[in-house]
């Protein structure tokens, strides 16, 4: 069976804590977003090196690799968001098929190890960037394609919640 795409709308994460993850994004900020992001790499890099990595625990769901693929996307995505909200006045963020990235991106024939670099490469980019914006941008808006409002502040707490979801997913 094929991995089924995820069509769920998460920005309700912004409201109420995760059920499944735990995260609640309320209280994130991008300074949350600037310490906690090189916390966790250290636990994706140890799921990484996981002899089953590039298993996949049934045929509807990504194995470790390709959740560790789709972060180190994740990452560079939203570093592009912010860039964009705090360069452009109210932009429109390209629409991001993350299923399309996963097979596009052969995310399941990756090296573990270079996806490992790669993550962390994209995660510390990510995090300075997001420590680099001073409290008075944090309410700089910009718009998905599906038209969600997103500002600063709540795009850092639902990125946050995208990367720490995740590693609920792989139990790391």
């Amino acid at each position: 069976m094929p991995i089924i795409p995820d069509e769920k709308d998460w920005t309700w994460v912004l409201e109420k804590p995760c059920p499944e993850c735990g995260f609640s994004a309320s209280s994130t900020t991008p300074a949350t977003v600037a310490t906690t992001i090189p916390a966790v790499l250290p636990r994706w890099e140890q799921a990484l090196k996981r002899a089953d990595a590039e298993v996949r625990p049934n045929d509807s769901t990504w194995s470790v690799l390709e959740y560790a693929a789709h972060v180190r996307d994740v990452f560079d995505v939203f570093d592009g968001r912010l860039e964009l909200m705090l360069s452009q006045d109210f932009p429109t963020f390209a629409n991001w098929d993350q299923d399309r990235a996963a097979l596009d991106g052969n995310y399941a024939s990756l090296d573990p190890d270079q996806v490992s670099r790669e993550l962390v490469q994209n995660g510390e980019d990510a995090a300075s960037a997001f420590a680099s914006v001073p409290p008075e941008l944090w309410g700089r808006s910009g718009l998905r394609s599906n038209g969600a409002e997103f500002t600063v502040l709540t795009l850092s707490g639902y990125f946050l919640h995208d990367v720490i979801h995740h590693l609920h997913d792989v139990d790391a």
